[in-house]
């Protein structure tokens, strides 16, 4: 496909890598050291700085670099309704099979407190919208294109049903999901009429699901 003129546009992923700043900005937040507004005034310059390394490499598709997530996916628990940001610590006595959860937790790197999942305990729905202000953010630097980078119906599913809590808002994995489909529809109709030009919908465990062919097993990033 070609982006002005282009026959091979260069973009990026989408997440860059974050400054010991930024990283300290985050765990204050979480801590409620600081505020949201605070921590936002980090992550614009952070963000910024990012935009401008890409004008400079002369990148022909933009990115906001995630500089306003806590991680790729978390984040959405701050958007929505129905979610709550619960540790995979927390979830140990109430996920469905104890057994797979801690087998996959020995696999980890990092102590099972620390990795927080956008859990659903109730119905879901956009109480904002997810990453219209990042598009917004990078218009103020440049006309180029811009990419928003979005988590993936499936990965959605498969890690914010833990059935302890998610049964309040739905009978099933299915019902959930149809409304984890609703609202990224939703957020791409607001994009689009912003003027984005590209949505990437990121599905990372499909390739667990290839190699392992366990459709079930529990996913957490």
């Amino acid at each position: 496909m070609k982006q002005n003129g282009t026959l091979f546009p260069v973009t990026q992923v989408g997440s860059w890598p974050r400054s010991r700043n930024l990283l300290k900005a985050l765990r204050d937040k979480q801590h409620e050291r600081i505020s949201q507004e605070e921590f936002d005034a980090v992550a614009d310059k952070e963000a910024e700085r990012c935009i401008q390394y890409q004008l400079k490499a002369d990148v022909d598709i933009m990115v906001e670099g995630e500089h306003h997530r806590d991680n790729f996916y978390s984040f959405l628990t701050d958007k929505l309704n129905g979610t709550k940001l619960m540790s995979l610590a927390d979830m140990l006595d109430t996920v469905e099979n104890k057994e797979s959860f801690e087998e996959m937790l020995d696999t980890l790197d990092v102590p099972a407190s620390l990795i927080k999942n956008p859990t659903c305990v109730g119905k879901l729905s956009r109480r904002k919208p997810l990453t219209l202000d990042d598009y917004n953010f990078v218009r103020k630097f440049t006309d180029k294109p811009v990419k928003i980078t979005l988590p993936g119906p499936y990965l959605l599913t498969r890690s914010m049903w833990v059935g302890a809590y998610s049964k309040a808002g739905y009978d099933s994995k299915t019902e959930m999901a149809e409304d984890i489909v609703k609202i990224l529809r939703e957020e791409l109709a607001d994009l689009q009429a912003a003027g984005c030009s590209f949505v990437q919908f990121d599905e990372p465990v499909l390739t667990e699901i290839v190699m392992s062919e366990d459709c079930d097993r529990r996913t957490f990033m």
